[in-house]
């Protein structure tokens, strides 16, 4: 499936001077205000190739920002797929075996399968599971835009139309269908839960927008909470649109194709079609039927489309 060459506005950087972090844990710092509040992690490269989380998480450390109520943790979750990232092969550093975005289940984190992903997740399972607030900054192969991600438990929809931007919303009513987030780790993926966690996918990967929306998203993620005040100048939030996801299909054979070209938010009528995979078929489930997340390369096992509807 041939496509256009991204545009490569940010390239990654080296992180080894956030390696030592203050927790014990590499790429990992943590700083507290000495009062009372929450404590809220922003996280960034779940994906390796995912670039804004990282100028988002060196833009909070490089400037000095700390907390004025609670707490506040800063992560660098995949390095290692980070620094295998190769311009002439820009999607293949996403994971460098298994994707760290989907193995938050107690049952992969206590298994016995060994991977550089699984044992960063185990790594980096106190990191999470200490955070009151979770922000899990991503962004997305095509040049699409930035929207939030987020298992539909009133306190997420409540954070996420209040922060206001950006303004699209993906809302899971039954988590994923492929694995577990690492927004829904533990009491996050709870319904009786507590703490918010979300993800925003913040456009393209190697684009300055997408950097620039990390950054703002993070900032206000943090003065929502109260840890920082308010960014001055921000703008009003445009009207919220929010999407159910019905569907996540997956790749099941070498020839996955789309029947037409999407880069995502295409809608389709019920019932037309939207994909073949060898033998099978995807098709519309609903009039309106909203595609997002397309895959860019089918790879046989991992995610094909999400098939959504507004709500």
């Amino acid at each position: 499936m041939s496509q256009n060459p991204p545009v490569f506005e940010v390239l990654p950087r080296d992180l080894s001077a956030y390696r030592q972090g203050n927790v014990g844990i590499d790429y990992v710092h943590r700083f507290e205000s000495g009062k009372p509040g929450p404590h809220v992690l922003i996280n960034a490269l779940t994906h390796g190739n995912e670039i804004c989380g990282m100028v988002a998480a060196t833009h909070l450390l490089d400037t000095g920002v700390r907390p004025l109520i609670g707490t506040l943790t800063i992560s660098f979750a995949n390095v290692a797929a980070y620094e295998s990232f190769d311009q002439s092969r820009p999607f293949e550093s996403r994971q460098l075996v298994h994707n760290l975005n989907r193995v938050w289940s107690a049952a992969e984190l206590d298994g016995t399968a060994d991977s550089p992903e699984l044992n960063r997740a185990r790594a980096l399972r106190p990191v999470v599971a200490a955070a009151d607030h979770i922000l899990d900054i991503h962004s997305t192969s095509q040049d699409v835009q930035p929207f939030w991600v987020y298992p539909a438990y009133p306190r997420n929809a409540e954070a996420a139309l209040a922060l206001g931007r950006p303004p699209v919303h993906l809302v899971m009513p039954s988590g994923l269908g492929s694995g577990t987030p690492l927004i829904q780790h533990g009491r996050h993926g709870q319904a009786d839960g507590t703490g918010v966690a979300l993800v925003v996918e913040c456009g393209q990967h190697f684009l300055q927008s997408a950097a620039d929306v990390a950054t703002a998203a993070a900032l206000d993620f943090l003065a929502h909470f109260g840890l920082i005040a308010p960014p001055a100048g921000r703008p009003a939030p445009d009207a919220q649109r929010r999407y159910e996801l019905l569907e996540t299909c997956m790749v099941r054979t070498a020839d996955f194709r789309f029947a037409r070209p999407v880069q995502g938010f295409e809608v389709f009528a019920k019932g037309e079609l939207i994909a073949t995979d060898g033998p099978h078929e995807i098709r519309a489930l609903c009039d309106d039927c909203t595609v997002m997340m397309p895959t860019r390369e089918p790879i046989v096992g991992r995610e094909a489309v999400y098939l959504t509807r507004p709500i």
